[in-house]
């Protein structure tokens, strides 16, 4: 029998989803979507945008002396992104197994990945690996915040 109340908001996580725009452009965002809520995910913040070069520097500064970081700029704003921001138990850990390997040739069936991808570069979405990488993509791509709510349907994915 579920446990009828809420779960601690301290033992969530929250994550940072991004759907790139080949994934846009393809029409995936509600499939995607539909991914994350029915693994039992909280939708917690959503918009769509175009990334300008700088906050697409910023979020992939990491990548910044890479060789395909010029074709990865061209491509990150090369049309509309969806950010999202997820929130559950081990959110990063469930949404990156939701998302698969990179390479989409190399992703289990199931996968977002592993079902609608078949390149390295066009792999339709990005997800955060770890928290500290979370909070930064959060704040980055969502400085307005995130909502707080409580999802009624949450006392049926948690014990």
């Amino acid at each position: 029998m579920p446990c009828l109340s809420a779960i601690p908001v301290s033992i969530m996580e929250t994550t940072y989803i991004m759907v790139k725009p080949d994934g846009v452009q393809r029409g995936l965002v509600g499939e995607i979507i539909g991914r994350f809520e029915r693994k039992g995910l909280q939708l917690v913040a959503l918009k769509q945008v175009i990334p300008t070069e700088e906050i697409a520097r910023t979020h992939y500064a990491v990548h910044s002396e890479r060789p395909f970081f010029p074709g990865l700029m061209k491509f990150i704003t090369s049309g509309p992104v969806v950010c999202m921001a997820w929130q559950g138990k081990d959110s990063i850990s469930v949404a990156r197994l939701l998302i698969g390997p990179t390479n989409g040739r190399e992703a289990a069936p199931g996968t977002i990945r592993g079902d609608f991808g078949m390149d390295m570069g066009f792999n339709m979405i990005h997800g955060s690996d770890a928290v500290d990488t979370a909070n930064f993509e959060l704040n980055l791509w969502f400085p307005e915040g995130l909502n707080t709510w409580t999802q009624d349907s949450q006392t049926w994915v948690y014990e």
